[in-house]
């Protein structure tokens, strides 16, 4: 009851799974992949342990047709089944069983395919590959493109209820993901799906601040703050710590500008930097100097 790509990037080595489905939480349904292995969607009638035997396969040296045709010969209800496997070499494979419900089907190209079924028509998946072959850019902007196109060639029968994105890197450990997220139930997922994207960037960026920070590299760490509220201007926590940032960058007037802001949506942040330490964060006792108070109040 859903549309999905899997999808190794030949240029970055990237390996992901990306779905919508008007069923509550399909991530937690269908998607699958573990870093430098491959990636898995398992749907239709879903058997949910495709994604840990079908992983625990290509991590033990099967191809992914090798895994699909072991995980096919040991499912009795097989051709209820509809699921897709890509390896970290990007060879791609899918099936689609006999009994999965109309419209259903697959379309498979180099380093990917699309699946879906209950489809409002049988253009869906071909107009999914399509669009991931023409597109350009990152993984996760390609993946995301084939899932709109989906969309708008017609979608599933029911509409649209859930969606998610998963993106591995080539190389790293079982818990390592580039973008990991869900839409659990939403009138407009994929709207929301891309959303969530953006604002996972943001934070990816914040992210490396705060070690920047734990490093003493403090000015580097200030451009990644400044860049995350670039992103998601309207994120008080981003704001916030973009305006200590841009203090710290030589630009008190505008950080002082994006603290008032967070500190108006909330008093909270300014608590908060009433709390930080100077020694931590330097730019803090600045602040609340060109607040206007001491920082004796810490």
């Amino acid at each position: 009851m859903t549309y999905s790509i899997v999808a190794r990037d030949s240029a970055t080595g990237e390996l992901g799974v990306a779905v919508q489905s008007h069923w509550f939480s399909v991530g937690s349904v269908v998607v699958g992949g573990l870093a430098g292995v491959g990636a898995i969607a398992t749907q239709a009638s879903s058997n949910r342990s495709f994604k840990h035997l079908g992983l625990g396969m290509l991590r033990d040296g099967m191809t992914a047709a090798e895994a699909s045709l072991a995980l096919r010969k040991g499912d009795p209800a097989i051709e209820h089944r509809q699921f897709a496997i890509v390896d970290a070499s990007g060879r791609a494979v899918a099936f689609t069983g006999k009994a999965c419900m109309g419209e259903a089907g697959q379309y498979s190209g180099d380093g990917f395919t699309c699946q879906a079924n209950i489809m409002r028509n049988d253009t869906v998946w071909a107009t999914m590959a399509r669009t991931f072959e023409q597109s350009s850019g990152t993984l996760t902007s390609r993946l995301l493109a084939a899932l709109d196109a989906a969309q708008g060639a017609g979608g599933d029968l029911r509409g649209q209820q859930s969606a998610a994105i998963l993106v591995v890197p080539a190389d790293g450990t079982p818990s390592d993901s580039i973008v990991d997220l869900r839409v659990e139930d939403h009138p407009t997922p994929l709207i929301e799906l891309r959303r969530l994207v953006t604002l996972g960037d943001a934070y990816r960026l914040a992210d490396d601040a705060d070690d920047l920070v734990a490093l003493g590299d403090f000015t580097t760490a200030a451009s990644r703050y400044i860049a995350a509220n670039e992103i998601a201007p309207d994120n008080d926590e981003l704001r916030f710590w973009a305006g200590l940032g841009l203090i710290s960058a030589g630009i008190p007037e505008r950080g002082i500008e994006l603290l008032r802001a967070s500190i108006a949506s909330d008093a909270s942040w300014h608590e908060l930097l009433i709390r930080l330490d100077p020694i931590d964060v330097p730019s803090s006792g600045q602040a609340l100097r060109l607040l206007g108070e001491s920082d004796t109040t810490r």
